[in-house]
C-alpha cells in the first residue's frame, strides 16, 4: 500500500486469509488495508466524477452517517435527477425524513410517497413495505398496516419486526386467533423480544389458550427483568 500497489496488496491479503483463516494478525491487517483501499477508491471517485450519480450517492452516505439529514437528502435527490429509477434511493430519502427528531405530518406523508416510489422500482424490497406498515400503524389504520406488514414478511421470511407489526395490528383489531401464527413466527425469529412474547400472550389468552398465554407472559416478564428491553411500559403490564 505504501508503494502504491493496491492490486498486489489485495492479492496478498486474499492469500493470507486463505492460508491463515481467522488468524488475529491477518484479520487486523485486513481491516486496515481494506479500509485504506476503500478510502482511496472514495477519493478517486470524488476527484474524477464528483457530479456522477455514484459520486452524489457516496457523498450522501457520508452525510447520513454524520447525521446531516437535510444535506444527505439533497444529494440523494441529485442521484434521482440523473437516474430516476435508481434502486434504494427513494427508500433512503423516506428514511431520512423519518429520522428527524420530530417528523411532521408533512414529513410522514412525503416519506410515504418515497416508500411507494421505491416499491414501484423494486417490488421485492421488504423495507419500504415495513415502513409503510409502521406509518399506517401510527395512524391506527390497522387494515392497511396488516397489508404492508404481511407483505414485508412474505418478501423476507426472516424479517422478525414485520411479523411483530403484523401480529400486533391484528391484536389491535381484536383478531386474536389470526394474530397467533405471525406472532409465533416473531418469537421464533426474535426470542429475546419481550414485546413479541407479550403480544403472543395476549393473542393466546384472548383465544382461550390460557396455559400458553401464561407461559408467554412469564417469558416476557423474565426478559423485561433482565433488562433486555429496559423497564416495562404501562402497556406491557399484564391486563386483568
Amino acid at each position: 500500500m505504501f508503494d502504491g500497489q493496491p492490486d498486489a496488496a489485495n492479492e496478498f491479503l486474499l492469500f493470507l486469509n486463505r492460508e491463515f483463516p481467522h488468524d488475529p494478525e491477518v484479520l487486523y491487517v485486513s481491516v486496515h488495508t481494506y479500509s485504506d483501499l476503500a478510502n482511496r477508491a472514495a477519493a478517486d471517485l470524488a476527484m474524477t466524477a464528483p457530479q456522477s450519480a455514484e459520486g452524489h450517492e457516496l457523498h450522501a452516505e457520508s452525510l447520513e452517517t454524520n447525521g446531516k439529514w437535510d444535506e444527505a437528502a439533497k444529494e440523494y435527490r441529485l442521484v434521482l435527477e440523473q437516474n430516476p429509477h435508481a434502486p434504494g434511493i427513494h427508500f433512503r430519502l423516506g428514511r431520512l425524513l423519518l429520522s428527524k427528531s420530530n417528523p411532521s405530518p408533512a414529513d410522514a406523508e412525503e416519506a410515504k410517497k418515497e416508500m411507494q416510489a421505491e416499491i414501484e422500482i423494486d417490488p421485492s424490497n421488504a423495507g419500504p413495505e415495513y415502513v409503510l406498515g409502521e406509518l399506517a400503524k401510527q395512524s391506527q389504520q390497522w387494515d392497511e398496516a396488516i397489508q404492508h406488514f404481511s407483505h414485508a414478511a412474505k418478501l423476507d421470511a426472516s424479517f422478525g419486526d414485520a411479523y411483530v407489526g403484523w401480529g400486533g395490528s391484528l391484536v389491535s383489531l381484536k383478531k386474536f386467533s389470526e394474530a397467533i401464527p405471525p406472532l409465533q413466527a416473531a418469537v421464533k425469529l426474535q426470542s429475546g423480544n419481550p414485546a413479541a412474547h407479550y403480544l403472543l400472550a395476549i393473542a393466546y389468552s384472548r383465544s382461550g389458550r390460557k396455559e400458553d398465554g401464561d407461559r408467554e407472559f412469564a417469558i416476557q416478564q423474565k426478559l423485561t427483568q433482565k433488562g433486555a428491553a429496559g423497564e416495562p411500559t404501562e402497556s406491557q403490564q399484564r391486563p386483568n
